[in-house]
């Protein structure tokens, strides 16, 4: 469904997807520890109370792609917050708390794909900027521009939409025939592909080094990151008085965010339990072999094929090739099984010998198995919960989540702080009434 057919003006989700909603999403720099304003949640509609700083002006539960950059821009413009996590930022068991994830814009399938590909765009530039900015701290660099080539065996409406959102937003690119593409990168066997569009500016973050940094330096700001499990407690009215933390503490704020990926089912229940799904995808890595580097970043771009993506080896460690295909069903995020078994390589092995030859036989490096939680309407929601005007809930990831990080963070601070009302931005991210079918187990 496309976004004029939603009701939605096409022309006005440019301006929001290319040039930002308001201040927050405009590319102004947040203010530093150093020269916050005394009262910064004091600003704006529907902002919340100033706390002291004995208890936290807003907690934010969950340390993920969404928690952790919400929580770090929330900080960087005054507030005081504390980040919970039940295990800690950059887990294994979170969804980004994986070696590695694509940074792409390439949304033509979707039908709020045109203001996915203007943040994505303004996602790569703040990724490249982050790397640029902390390096002076020694972190690690986390994003690397691989860019990205769609490869199908014909011109298809996908294709199609994803270059015209590309035009519409000023996003690089070229369309490739099979010649030159076998010229450029002889290592990918093209079969009955004819046709490919490459996008020069996407590339691969360091997803479990990024939060990581994002982690450091929101402490390095100044706010708090606790380890422990968070629940809501008791209210007053329509608003939440304090967070429950296991074993035995609480924890009052003026405003609560809840950004929980695929733990939201099991928080809300009744709230998010048909709400959301919750699969997995599964994802192999193949030693590269010794003294050939054209499997390896910057010789290879990130893939996609039909049902399969992936990406070249990254340095300096080179964890290895990365195919990304299948999954399992939907289950517990607390005790579900994160690595696969040697039966699930069969797919992604298939795949390797019929597309990259010269992998065929190189041993698996390692695996991982990741959740992500999916919304019915396949978008992001940043809304208040139903019954409390203080608590924010922030979700909806779909697999494609963790690459907006930067800007997710500066938009929902906006929101919570009352400084960002962009109307269309208000209904495209509201959180749908819209339930999926007990049988729907949400995978792709």
């Amino acid at each position: 469904m496309s976004e004029t057919r939603r009701g939605i003006d096409r022309r006005k989700f440019v301006k929001a997807a290319s040039l930002g909603a308001g201040a927050v999403l405009s590319g102004a720099r947040p203010a530093s520890a150093g020269n916050r304003s005394s009262s910064p949640l004091a600003q704006g509609r529907g902002a919340p109370a100033v706390h002291t700083r004995q208890t936290p002006d807003i907690a934010v539960v969950g340390a993920g792609a969404f928690g952790a950059w919400t929580a770090l821009n929330l900080q960087q413009s005054g507030a005081q917050v504390t980040l919970i996590d039940q295990y800690g930022p950059a887990n294994s068991r979170a969804t980004s708390g994986g070696e590695t994830r694509g940074v792409r814009t390439g949304y033509g399938d979707r039908g709020h794909g045109l203001l996915w590909t203007g943040w994505a765009r303004r996602a790569i530039e703040k990724w490249n900027e982050w790397d640029e900015r902390w390096q002076d701290m020694l972190l690690p660099r986390v994003f690397f521009t691989t860019s990205d080539l769609i490869m199908r065996d014909e011109w298809t409406e996908f294709m199609e939409d994803t270059r015209r959102n590309w035009d519409e937003v000023g996003v690089r690119y070229e369309v490739l025939d099979a010649d030159e593409i076998r010229r450029r990168w002889p290592v990918i066997e093209l079969g009955d592909v004819t046709v490919a569009l490459w996008e020069q500016d996407a590339g691969v973050v360091r997803a479990r080094r990024a939060i990581e940094s994002v982690a450091q330096v929101f402490q390095h700001e100044g706010g708090e990151v606790r380890v422990a499990r968070a629940e809501m407690g008791a209210g007053t009215g329509r608003n939440l008085d304090a967070l429950r933390l296991e074993p035995d503490a609480a924890l009052s704020a003026g405003s609560y965010v809840f950004a929980l990926g695929p733990w939201f089912p099991k928080a809300f229940p009744a709230l998010m339990g048909q709400r959301l799904r919750i699969p997995m995808g599964h994802v192999l890595y193949l030693r590269t072999p010794p003294g050939d580097n054209s499997y390896s970043y910057p010789n290879l771009p990130s893939y996609n094929f039909r049902g399969v993506t992936g990406w070249p080896a990254l340095g300096p460690d080179n964890r290895g090739f990365r195919v990304r295909t299948g999954g399992q069903p939907p289950s517990d995020p607390d005790t579900s099984r994160r690595w696969l078994l040697e039966e699930e390589y069969e797919r992604p092995r298939r795949f390797v010998q019929e597309r990259f030859p010269g992998l065929a036989d190189a041993p698996v490096s390692e695996t991982r198995a990741c959740h992500y939680e999916v919304s019915v309407t396949r978008n992001f929601f940043f809304d208040h919960h139903p019954d409390f005007d203080n608590v924010w809930l922030a979700g909806g990831g779909s697999a494609e989540g963790f690459k907006f990080g930067p800007v997710i963070g500066e938009y929902l601070a906006g929101r919570v702080l009352g400084t960002e009302d962009t109307p269309e931005l208000i209904e495209a991210f509201r959180l749908s009434d819209e339930e999926f079918e007990p049988s729907d187990d949400g995978a792709p």
